[in-house]
């Protein structure tokens, strides 16, 4: 048996996101741009000098824990097949050829866009095209070189493009409570690129007429899917403060 030595990892930072609950996200990043993120760096890690020179790249890996995923190492329960939602949550494949959030190690990377860095108390990564729920702990970050790391002609097994967008509307009521927040637009703009992804479970996507909530910001956005000459469309229901 190969002796492997024990290892630890610490947190470097924390995320700050519109996300405050998983379900909604985004499964990859930049599918939502009006979307708001930070990265806070924690000590001892939050020294201006280990960002020095970051600001010359516009994208960053962030590799990061996830964190409300089971431990399944430390349960010793782990999973070798997953579901992914691209396969309408029913086939399965080995979770080292997916995404999935429900890995040995619970790690993730994401691709993320670098708006501004704020080191004025501490360091506050300002980001674009997050997809992270708020408090996720960012294990480690690294610029992105697309010379090196763009490969557009790679295949890309069971998710060949991005999953097709379904059209958003809002009742009267919705748009009206929309049209009374100072953050109205950007907040219609985020429900809209978030809901058109159809964030309900793969395998209750169909006819059914249930109310699904998703969390963005400060509010619980309460939808549902309708059936129409052309498909399928989401109709937010109602926005109700949190």
């Amino acid at each position: 048996m190969i002796d492997i030595p024990p290892s630890t990892l610490s947190p470097i930072g924390v995320i700050e996101s519109d996300y405050p609950d998983k379900f909604g996200i985004p499964r990859q990043p930049g599918l939502a741009p009006a979307a708001r993120a930070s990265l806070i760096l924690v000590p001892p890690f939050d020294d201006p000098l280990a960002v020095r020179g970051l600001e010359d790249f516009s994208h960053l890996w962030l590799t990061f824990l996830f964190h409300l995923s089971p431990d399944r190492c430390a349960s010793r329960h782990w999973a070798p097949l997953v579901r992914p939602p691209r396969l309408g949550g029913n086939a399965r494949v080995g979770v080292f050829a997916s995404r999935s959030t429900h890995r040995p190690n619970r790690l993730g990377l994401s691709l993320v866009e670098l708006v501004e860095i704020d080191t004025r108390r501490g360091v506050r990564l300002v980001l674009r095209d997050v997809d992270l729920v708020s408090g996720t702990p960012v294990l480690d970050i690294k610029p992105y070189l697309p010379w090196a790391e763009a490969h557009p002609q790679a295949r890309a097994g069971f998710a060949p493009e991005a999953p097709p967008l379904l059209p958003v509307a809002f009742s009267t009521g919705a748009a009206a409570t929309l049209a009374e927040r100072p953050d109205g637009d950007s907040l219609g703009e985020l429900i809209t690129q978030v809901l058109a992804q159809d964030p309900r479970p793969a395998y209750r996507r169909g006819a059914e007429t249930r109310i699904y909530g998703v969390r963005l910001r400060d509010v619980d956005v309460r939808f549902q899917a309708a059936a129409t000459d052309n498909g399928t469309r989401i109709e937010v229901v109602e926005i109700v403060a949190v």
